[in-house]
């Protein structure tokens, strides 16, 4: 952010200069100076500092001056800078309009032509205004800002992109512009068209319209390529397994590169809370879980290219080759597979033309705050859904869990339910599922049938939060690996049949635990068959896998 902006506006280049000369002399140092040779160029000057956040003090303009006179100016700057101190030039004959300008563009102040000396006409009044600007002024955010819409899908995926990769932003919603001020400037000054939008603002740069998240990972210098192109070892997936191997692998002297498609954290990055890990007795937020361990993971040397996906593997001798989304390519001496699970989809009407636009998958904490004072549904009974249902009962007037299941006992870990059973604003529904979900261009209700009664009701919904349990995405590895009838990767004793190793494997001993059908490939997390689904197994999986990667390099 620059320093607070004086912008004088005169149309006449010789008044202009003796302006900039003595506004310079007084305030150079403290205040940017600029200058504009009539009100169009002032106003389009004003909208680039809106755009670059920059803050603007005072705007002092001749009244006299063609298209658009000064009073006309100073008032339509209140739009874009309503807290700017607004001074008028005037000449003797225009005082009359000077004072009536008072009241109709509510400037502060109207100075006399010539304004010789300026110690004596100019400056002690400058001084008071810029005094009284300062004492109110408050620094604005300064980093990434939004500028979209609430039940847009495209905004919504930015946001989740910005809050999961831990970058502070702003969120401006258009919706909220009759009501708020400082959205409304921004919109203004942005000319938001449906079609632009989201608008993402930068510190520096121009800004990004409706972009993909590559492109703002670039602006924000992401590392989205690799510095080599042969390491020790590749890590395909950043979750808390992922994260594991790539500190113990680092600190333990592999060249290491894990390989993430959305952000750092996976499922349990986007966790509001996790209270049963160990040694965190107060609890901790996926989030602050995934910061920490990618700051470990970035001491001890990890490359860590986010976003970034990757597309295929194949196997040449010894080596592990990587494709990846960019067209390039990475290779290694081991591969470690830790992608994952993704929330499995809702199949009812309507829940797939309205995802981003009241449906979500996963806790998305970045809709907390705009749920505030509305009713919240939550379908699911697991750990995952019983967090977001303690997050959002603080901002939501309401939270409704719905549960097919007869209770939470057999799904839900006690200290959530004791904690559920607490906070009164969150109500369980056990034996109920969502039949149907209605609106178009956001969500509007959803009918929600009751097993007990068999009678389904149509209730008022405007955000629902779906954790109906989740499935690996592991289609690009059919050709590579042994999956199980459901795509979870089958390691170690579990590729053992009647007591043979599997089909085409060369070394003289068995697959180590988390060692797949292929040597030196290894899987460990929810992506491995029979993995426990729980942060701190993943973590153990994937300190523990690094000791096997070890074996297996020491015997090539």
């Amino acid at each position: 952010m620059g320093k607070p902006a004086i912008l004088a506006v005169d149309d006449d280049a010789e008044v202009l200069g003796a302006i900039d000369r003595d506004l310079r002399r007084r305030y150079g140092e403290r205040y940017r100076l600029l200058r504009a040779g009539s009100g169009g160029a002032a106003l389009e000057a004003l909208r680039k500092l809106k755009e670059r956040n920059d803050p603007v003090a005072l705007l002092l303009a001749d009244q006299r001056m063609p298209q658009m006179t000064g009073v006309e100016l100073l008032a339509r700057s209140m739009d874009l800078f309503p807290d700017a101190k607004r001074a008028l030039l005037t000449a003797y004959a225009d005082t009359d309009a000077a004072i009536h300008a008072i009241n109709e563009a509510k400037i502060h102040y109207y100075l006399l032509k010539p304004w010789d000396p300026p110690e004596l006409h100019l400056y002690p009044t400058l001084d008071d205004l810029l005094e009284e600007w300062q004492a109110s002024y408050r620094r604005p955010f300064e980093g990434v800002r939004v500028l979209g819409h609430r039940w847009s899908p495209a905004s919504y995926a930015v946001r989740d992109f910005l809050a999961r990769n831990l970058v502070p932003y702003r969120w401006f919603d258009v919706e909220t512009a009759a009501r708020d001020p400082e959205v409304r400037q921004l919109a203004e000054a942005m000319g938001a068209e449906p079609s632009r939008l989201p608008i993402v603002l930068f510190e520096e740069g121009p800004p990004l319209e409706a972009p993909v998240p590559a492109q703002i990972a670039e602006r924000l210098g992401l590392r989205v390529r690799a510095d080599r192109a042969f390491y020790d070892l590749v890590i395909v997936g950043g979750g808390p397994a992922g994260l594991a191997a790539a500190v113990y692998g680092a600190s333990e002297g592999l060249k290491t590169v894990m390989v993430e498609r959305e952000a750092p954290g996976g499922q349990a990055g986007m966790s509001s809370r996790i209270e049963n890990y160990l040694g965190f007795p107060s609890g901790l937020s996926g989030g602050d879980l995934a910061r920490r361990a990618v700051a470990q993971a970035r001491r001890f040397g990890v490359e860590i290219l986010a976003p970034q996906e990757a597309q295929a593997i194949r196997v040449e001798g010894p080596s592990k080759l990587v494709s990846l989304r960019d067209g390039s390519e990475l290779g290694s001496k081991a591969l470690l597979l830790a992608t994952g699970v993704s929330y499995r989809k809702l199949a009812v009407p309507g829940a797939e033309r309205l995802e981003g636009r009241g449906v979500y998958y996963g806790s998305a904490m970045t809709e907390a705050i705009a749920c505030r004072g509305e009713d919240v549904y939550i379908i699911g009974g697991a750990n995952s859904a019983g967090q977001a249902a303690i997050y959002f009962s603080q901002y939501a007037r309401r939270v409704v869990v719905l549960v097919r299941g007869a209770s939470l006992s057999v799904t839900m870990s006690q200290y959530l339910i004791d904690q559920i059973g607490r906070t009164e604003n969150i109500h369980i529904e056990p034996g109920t599922q969502v039949a149907e979900m209605h609106g178009e261009d956001r969500l509007d209700a959803i009918s929600i049938s009751c097993a007990g009664t068999g009678r389904t009701e149509t209730v008022p919904a405007s955000s629902l939060f779906v954790f109906i349990g989740a499935e690996p995405r592991t289609g690009w590895l059919a050709a590579v690996v042994e999956r199980d009838e459901r795509g979870f990767i089958l390691t170690g004793n579990d590729l053992l049949r009647d007591g043979k190793r599997p089909r085409g494997w060369p070394l003289d001993r068995d697959p180590f635990f988390p060692e797949t059908s292929v040597p030196g490939i290894f899987a460990v997390g929810d992506v491995r068959h029979g993995s426990v689904k729980r942060v701190a197994s993943g973590v153990g999986e994937g300190s523990m896998a690094v000791q096997f990667i070890h074996q297996y390099l020491g015997g090539m």
